[in-house]
């Protein structure tokens, strides 16, 4: 499931202001948890030094990024010129923070693993990893759901990015619980690494979209 496979055939319509309340209210709790769970992951992380913490709680803040300008999308209803502008130019932003965390990830989990430098085990981790395991699946097809009752490109594709945080959810309550019960370290920059593949595909499908609409 890629942002392609759900924006291009939405067309981007005035939406019905319970939809788009419904919508702002669910942006509203993502942000909410997504900066709880950010500070919590990044200061575990550290504590613990585990990249697959750090990396989680800063794709976090690309989260708040994205469902900011969402939030300030929808609460300012455009034209449909000027909405195809703010997706092209949202789309691009977001692709590009993908690919520097990417790149982040990259460079830190392969520093630990040339230096077998084990991780501390974090319970906090692991009992965030199950929390937003929970929450993320729950909010993403909420978001899904409302985004083809509106015809709206952008909130599918930020659903697209709020389900891609379920499976980040996973990587690193599965290299985190594997560390805490089997001493495996070196799961810890493994459980980050398996995070790039979705990083990297969901950023190239953020850019490619942004400059097909720049090319309409």
């Amino acid at each position: 499931m890629t942002i392609a496979s759900l924006a291009p055939n939405l067309q981007i319509v005035n939406p019905a202001e319970p939809l788009r309340a419904r919508a702002l209210r669910l942006e509203y709790i993502l942000i909410g948890y997504n900066l709880l769970e950010g500070i919590i992951a990044v200061a575990a992380g550290w504590r613990a030094a585990s990249i697959a913490l750090v990396g989680f709680g800063l794709d976090s803040a690309i989260e708040i990024f994205a469902a900011a300008i969402l939030v300030w999308r929808l609460r300012q209803p455009a034209s449909l010129e000027q909405e195809s502008q703010k997706e092209r130019q949202a789309l691009g932003i977001v692709g590009i923070t993908f690919f520097l965390l990417a790149a982040y990830i990259l460079y830190e989990a392969g520093e630990d693993l040339l230096r077998g430098q084990p991780p501390a085990p974090s319970t906090i981790g692991i009992v965030l990893a199950v929390a937003s395991l929970v929450v993320m699946p729950i909010l993403g097809l909420r978001k899904r759901r409302i985004a083809f009752e509106m015809g709206s490109r952008a909130l599918a594709a930020d659903a697209v990015e709020t389900m891609v945080c379920a499976y980040l959810s996973f990587a690193l309550l599965l290299g985190l619980g594997l560390n805490a019960w089997r001493g495996w370290w070196w799961m810890d920059p493994a459980a980050a690494l398996a995070m790039l593949p979705f990083l990297v595909r969901e950023g190239w499908e953020a850019t490619k979209e942004a400059r097909k609409s720049d090319s309409c």
